[in-house]
């Protein structure tokens, strides 16, 4: 186990040359998080990085040419940063610094899968109007992938759980405090999408003590035709 009070984004620390996983043991204030994730690269351990084979960037799904792949993750507690990866890319994370704490957005282009635009709220200190203003101005035939970090909840309002549920969400209406979620939906979408996952905070079944485990998803986005 390593033991250190701070981490760096990304986190960095040495680990002997065989690329064996290393378990952290992370002091941040009053809680404890212990994270099975990393690689090491010449004896340096890199996380979140789009190479590292222990954390891979990439979709399982091998898509038609009617559809794109992508792949998200959440954070995991309040260190490793959402991740979302479109066509085997990453487009937003840690190792890119665009990546922050609370709600993780990226907005594609639903025909050629170009990002429009990306953006994360932060929803525990931050404003709520900033996410629903971004919510509204999303153009019909968009791609919307949202993957959560830290907190996602707390300043989420009914309005912005609507705006989202309108995207095809399901499971917003109940996302709660530190729970994980990871959501691919569309501008323009009718009913719900398969494309959601959410992990609930619960301290009977977290694995990081006061944050539940990281989720990921991937599949392939069928292209929006008009």
């Amino acid at each position: 186990h390593v033991s250190c009070k701070t981490l760096l984004d990304p986190l960095r620390t040495l680990l002997d040359p065989l690329r064996t996983p290393l378990n952290l043991q992370v002091s941040d204030g009053q809680d404890l998080i212990r994270m099975d994730q990393g690689c090491s690269s010449d004896g340096a351990l890199i996380v979140d990085s789009a190479s590292c084979p222990s954390d891979p960037c990439f979709s399982q799904k091998t898509c038609d040419e009617d559809s794109f792949n992508f792949y998200i993750q959440s954070g995991a507690a309040n260190v490793l940063a959402a991740k979302i990866c479109v066509q085997n890319k990453m487009v937003l994370g840690g190792a890119l610094n665009n990546a922050g704490s609370g709600i993780n957005i990226v907005i594609l282009n639903g025909k050629t899968a170009e990002v429009i635009k990306m953006e994360h709220f932060n929803m525990y200190s931050g404003d709520v109007k900033p996410l629903i203003d971004f919510l509204t101005n999303i153009e019909k035939g968009s791609i919307v992938l949202m993957a959560s970090f830290d907190e996602p909840s707390t300043k989420l309002n009914d309005e912005a759980r609507k705006l989202i549920a309108d995207l095809g969400s399901s499971q917003v209406k109940s996302l709660g405090y530190r729970d994980n979620w990871v959501f691919v939906g569309g501008k323009g979408a009718t009913g719900y999408t398969s494309f959601e996952k959410i992990m609930k905070n619960d301290n009977a079944k977290n694995k990081y003590d006061n944050w539940p485990e990281l989720i990921s998803l991937d599949g392939c986005i069928p292209k929006y035709l008009e």
